[in-house]
This record gives C-alpha cells, structure tokens and sequence, in this order.
C-alpha cells in the first residue's frame, strides 16, 4: 500500500517558497498557508504557492485549487447643472497551473471578478447669486453652483475552489506552480474611480490519478 504525502509549508507575500520541510510520497502533495499578495494591479503572472510531487509511472494529475478572494472597487461621481457624469471600476483575479513549465487544463481561470459603473445627473448645490445685470430677477446664470456628488464603494472576500487536469505527465519529480494576477482598471469623468484585487489564506491539493479517457458525461 502505497503511504499517503502531507506537505504543510506557510507562503509568506516576500517569499514563495515553503518555510519549513516537505514531505513526499507517489500519491498526493498538499501545501497550505497565507499567501496575501497582489494587492495591487499586477498585469504579469505571479508565483503564490508551489509544492512537488514524484510519480513513478505515466500518470495523470489533479490539481484542487482553494483560495479567499477579495474585490474592492470604489466609483465616485460628480454632477451639476444637469451635466450626467460616469465613473466605472473594474477588478478580478485570474489563476493558471504550471505543470514543469506546462500549463494545466483548462487554462486560465477566472477566481473571481466584478464590474461596477455609476452614473448620476444632478443639479448641483447653489452657493451664491447676484443681479449681475440689475434687473431684479435672479436666474441660474448668475448663480454659482457646487458640483452634487455621490460614491459607492463594495469591498468583498470569498473564497473559491476548481479543479485543474494535466495528463501523460511522466515518470519524475513534477514542480506545481501555481501562479495569480490582477486584471483592474478604472475610468471616470468628472469624479474619481479605484479599483483592487487581492489574495487571502490558499492551498493546493495535487493528487496522482489514471483518467478515463474519451469519457462522455449526459446531462
């Protein structure tokens, strides 16, 4: 019977690699820890956790990805004189697995992600007025106006799992990557916007398997 791996390491935001020991075995590697990284726009690829796992056959892997997810997007407009005004923030975290270089099936994933707008017409706040022309009317041309506004700020956390698939990985000692980054943007007219993405507590579960292959699954 073939001994069952447990791998516990702790993933620091300045250093990927696990702090303590590893242990291995033919079966499964699992690696767990608080990871709390990219909490910024990152356009590139990023290493949040890795472990190994040897396999002394041609077999298949199985990667059960976990991780806390959290959005913060913030949209502010400002309006006046009927003017409309649109600010839109967006953020997301996208995940890939790393095989010794390969990526996993299915590919990139999106963790999480959300897109917020808004828009609002106001017609401002009257501060003064005076008779400019001396006819005793007053109008809202001569009339200064301060500029309404509004903002919306959501901040989230979840946590979320899936499965990444690599077959025929060979015979060896196989180095998992898993790897993050941000996908954030933001625009606004006359008031402001901001948006962020970052990374909680993680683990990845890697488990050696034999695939059925060409299986065609009803619904």
């Amino acid at each position: 019977m073939n001994p069952k791996l447990s791998s516990l390491a702790l993933i620091c935001t300045s250093l990927l690699i696990p702090s303590i020991a590893q242990s291995q075995s033919a079966k499964s590697s699992v690696q767990v820890g608080n990871v709390n990284i990219l909490n910024a726009s990152s356009l590139s690829y990023q290493d949040i956790m890795r472990t190994t796992i040897r396999t002394s056959r041609q077999k298949d892997l199985v990667m059960d990805v976990s991780l806390e997810c959290g959005l913060l997007t913030r949209t502010k407009v400002s309006s006046k004189q009927g003017i409309s005004d649109t600010s839109s923030a967006q953020a997301g975290v996208k995940l890939r697995v790393l095989i010794d270089g390969r990526e996993a099936k299915p590919g990139e994933v999106t963790f999480c992600r959300r897109s917020q707008e808004l828009t609002a017409t106001f017609g401002g706040i009257m501060s003064e007025c005076s008779d400019q022309n001396g006819d005793g009317i007053l109008t809202a041309a001569e009339c200064t106006w301060t500029p309404e506004e509004l903002e919306l700020i959501l901040d989230t956390m979840n946590a979320n799992s899936f499965n990444f698939i690599l077959d025929n990985v060979g015979t060896g000692t196989h180095l998992v990557q898993v790897q993050a980054r941000i996908d954030s943007g933001s625009s606004a007219q006359l008031g402001s916007a901001d948006a962020k993405a970052s990374i909680g507590k993680g683990s990845i579960d890697v488990e050696e398997v034999r695939l059925i292959k060409d299986q065609v699954i009803d619904f």
